[in-house]
């Protein structure tokens, strides 16, 4: 039984709001020593350093167990190198995606009977039980003992290996290193590549992984050279159903790290560019309102939601903005977060952003 939507929003904003405090920074390819994807095979045993925790792979895992995280980025990285049958359990889902076949993918994958705890993810005793080879999370918070998940020590004791999204290391790490809280801060799109690139190493799938990486580039690069040349238009993320995330009551604005690159290479800027993540939280009715928005994107967070009607309330809000005015908006779900669609997200917003361009 998975817990509802508003209760993991709730979770997913103390995420973020734990990252904009400091006492929860992530780290990225910097901090990851495994080496890119290539055409070549793995040699086995494979070891790196994953988040400060030594890990070997001596073969391809083949009972892998995804834990939530509140985080959809893993799974689908794993979806789209073809690696299902490797998953024992997975504890990932949306409901609502940026490519229209993910969702149901992701429901099609077994989910081993697990349950949440109160911090929303699968408890201790229920990952050893299940008896994986690999545990995967989207942040070392995953593996908090005092969140009643199992430790990295613990999994390593029952013969079972553990990976942290590199670009997470420090989220849920009060000793992150310097380097760690700076590869967060500098998230991108080239941080969902990187996990791409990892699974491509554990898994010996590099081919894969190097063409998949390959496309996905090529396709925002392709959206960055249209749009080079022509001016920057102020772009707002909100996600209206993400309310909850905010003490003021008002839709989740997305700033910072992946968002705001995923606004630059469709050609815009984010109109709270500059601003961390605290943002979200904070953002008042007067900032938002003043605030110079030329596009709305509207994050879709449940099935649900419909994007135009969520746009019209918003405009009807906020009518002096210049979206408001030309009633300019797209919609987007998945594909801002740190995961494998980006691309999808970067092709929708520039077409609003410069639909001649």
């Amino acid at each position: 039984m998975r817990p509802s939507r508003t209760r993991r929003a709730s979770a997913l904003a103390l995420v973020l709001l734990a990252a904009a405090c400091g006492t929860s920074a992530a780290t990225g390819g910097e901090a990851a020593t495994v080496a890119p994807a290539s055409a070549g095979r793995t040699a086995y045993p494979l070891t790196f350093d994953n988040c400060g925790t030594r890990v070997t792979f001596r073969r391809p895992p083949q009972r892998v167990l995804i834990l939530n995280g509140t985080s959809v980025g893993e799974v689908e990285s794993f979806l789209l190198l073809g690696l299902e049958r490797s998953i024992l359990a997975n504890a990932q889902s949306y409901g609502v995606s940026d490519d229209p076949s993910m969702t149901a993918r992701i429901k099609a994958l077994p989910t081993g009977g697990l349950t949440m705890n109160k911090n929303f993810d699968v408890p201790a005793e229920q990952v050893l039980k299940l008896k994986p080879d690999l545990v995967v999370s989207t942040w070392s918070g995953g593996f908090d003992p005092a969140r009643g998940f199992a430790t990295r020590e613990q999994l390593a004791a029952a013969g079972i290996t553990s990976v942290v999204n590199p670009v997470n290391c420090a989220m849920g790490k009060p000793e992150a290193t310097e380097q760690e809280k700076r590869a967060y801060r500098n998230q991108s799109i080239n941080s969902s590549l990187e996990f791409l690139s990892l699974l491509g190493r554990v898994f010996d799938v590099q081919r894969k992984a190097f063409d998949l990486i390959g496309r996905l580039r090529a396709r925002v690069e392709s959206v960055r050279a249209r749009v080079a040349a022509l001016p920057p238009r102020k772009v707002l993320i909100a996600y209206p159903g993400m309310a909850m995330m905010n003490a003021n009551g008002l839709p989740a604005v997305m700033t910072g790290g992946i968002y705001d690159d995923v606004i630059r290479a469709a050609g815009g800027v984010n109109a709270f560019a500059g601003q961390t993540a605290d943002m979200t939280r904070t953002l008042n009715r007067e900032q938002l309102a003043t605030a110079q928005v030329d596009v709305l994107v509207v994050g879709l967070f449940t099935p649900a939601e419909k994007g135009a009607e969520a746009a019209a309330k918003l405009f009807a809000a906020y009518p002096h903005w210049a979206a408001a005015r030309s009633r300019t908006f797209t919609v987007v779900s998945d594909g801002v977060y740190l995961g494998p669609l980006n691309a999808w997200a970067v092709e929708k917003i520039s077409k609003v952003v410069h639909p001649g361009g």
